[in-house]
């Protein structure tokens, strides 16, 4: 039987992210830049009232292990009692070293792979900000030091947006922050900055920081990178920390990887969204069925050997793929595995690995395209219990 391969996310076009938390908060001067303007709605990508990137077609076709398909339809839920307030990863294409504040395909692409499935559960935030670009950060990768980004710059942005937030539209509102990679870094100087030890603290249902590392103490929830909000033991916790790095079980982190590395007497913490007791858990996946823009003109591979015409923006696996976390010593990390079986007519294989120039797999970067769209169903359904012990607390 001929099993297909799957293109990479359709939105994630962060093969190039800076998404260490601790490579974000180097002290590089702030160039003079006016403020944003976040009273003005064009500078949201999505925001109650104008929801611009996270008004899409979410639909999703379910492919079964026997090779049967279901459509699951998908709708959000604008008077949802509860906020997500989001932060992109590095997508911006421009030209520039930091980004301007005018959406592009790639800024609305990570939001339908990334945050606008939370709108069923929670009304939905996401500032655009002017991030460092995949131009500077493959400029620094090549050692090229003629485009250098400021890196304070996007931080404040976000700042100035969580600001207006609060100030306008949070009403006391409890709020998930969700983040993947330089979005994850961002928020992380936001909870340590202008979030932990303050009363908003209180107002924290969760933090999702995906695709980074965050430091504990070995053998503890909390202290390292934070010190007063936990990891996640379950999912009727609230004002925790949902986070991870992921990599596949056939290709575990290099000793040059750069997610999930341990600390001096602290590890790289990693939560499972599918058994936040730890242990395996069955990932609720939904995987891109959109050919990438900027990587790709190919056309989506099938996702069964029979071919079935599958026009959904994402598709679904139940079974096809489980997680648990692994500390080998060097890295602890969210180690998925492909359930693989030659013998039904459901594809055995997905992507999301970086590939180097030569067609090889770049071990460095683990499963960074897919860390959120692996465990989709499982963050929105987290966020769900989560809302509801929060107000029910």
């Amino acid at each position: 039987m001929n099993k297909h391969k799957r293109l990479l996310p359709g939105a994630s076009l962060a093969v190039l992210v800076l998404g260490m938390s601790g490579a974000m908060t180097s002290a590089v001067s702030a160039q003079t830049a006016a403020a944003v303007d976040y009273a003005d709605s064009s500078n949201w990508l999505c925001r109650p009232g104008n929801p611009r990137a996270c008004e899409v077609d979410m639909s999703t076709t379910v492919v079964r292990a026997d090779g049967s398909v279901r459509l699951e339809p998908w709708s959000d839920d604008p008077f949802a009692p509860v906020d997500c307030f989001y932060v992109y990863p590095t997508v911006s294409q421009d030209t520039t070293a930091n980004s301007d504040m005018i959406a592009g395909p790639e800024e609305y692409n990570v939001v339908r792979s990334q945050f606008a499935r939370m709108g069923s559960q929670c009304r939905t935030f996401a500032p655009l900000y002017r991030q460092v670009t995949l131009t500077a950060l493959r400029a620094g990768m090549s050692g090229n030091t003629d485009l250098t980004p400021d890196r304070e710059l996007g931080y404040q942005d976000v700042v100035d947006a969580w600001n207006y937030y609060l100030e306008n539209d949070n009403d006391g509102r409890g709020v998930v922050l969700v983040g993947h990679s330089q979005g994850a870094g961002v928020l992380t100087r936001l909870i340590v900055n202008e979030i932990e030890g303050q009363d908003i603290q209180q107002q924290i249902i969760s933090a999702m920081l995906l695709g980074t590392t965050i430091q504990v103490p070995e053998g503890d929830v909390v202290g390292g990178t934070f010190q007063h909000m936990p990891l996640c033991e379950s999912s009727d916790q609230t004002g925790c920390i949902v986070t991870y790095a992921s990599y596949r079980d056939t290709n575990p982190p290099s000793a040059r990887a750069l997610f999930g590395r341990n600390g001096s007497g602290t590890v790289s913490a990693c939560t499972n969204p599918a058994q936040l007791a730890n242990g395996t858990g069955e990932l609720d996946a939904y995987l891109s069925n959109v050919a990438p823009e900027g990587f790709s003109a190919s056309e989506p591979s099938r996702w069964t050997s029979s071919g079935a015409n599958i026009t959904t923006p994402f598709v679904s696996v139940p079974g096809l793929l489980s997680a648990e976390c692994v500390n080998n010593g060097q890295f602890a990390y969210l180690e998925i595995t492909v359930n693989a079986d030659p013998e039904d007519p459901r594809t055995d294989e997905i992507s999301g690995d970086v590939m180097n120039p030569d067609g090889s797999i770049n071990e460095g970067w683990g499963l960074h395209l897919i860390d959120v769209n692996a465990a989709m169903g499982d963050l929105v359904e987290l966020v769900s219990k989560q809302a509801q012990a929060y107000q029910w607390r």
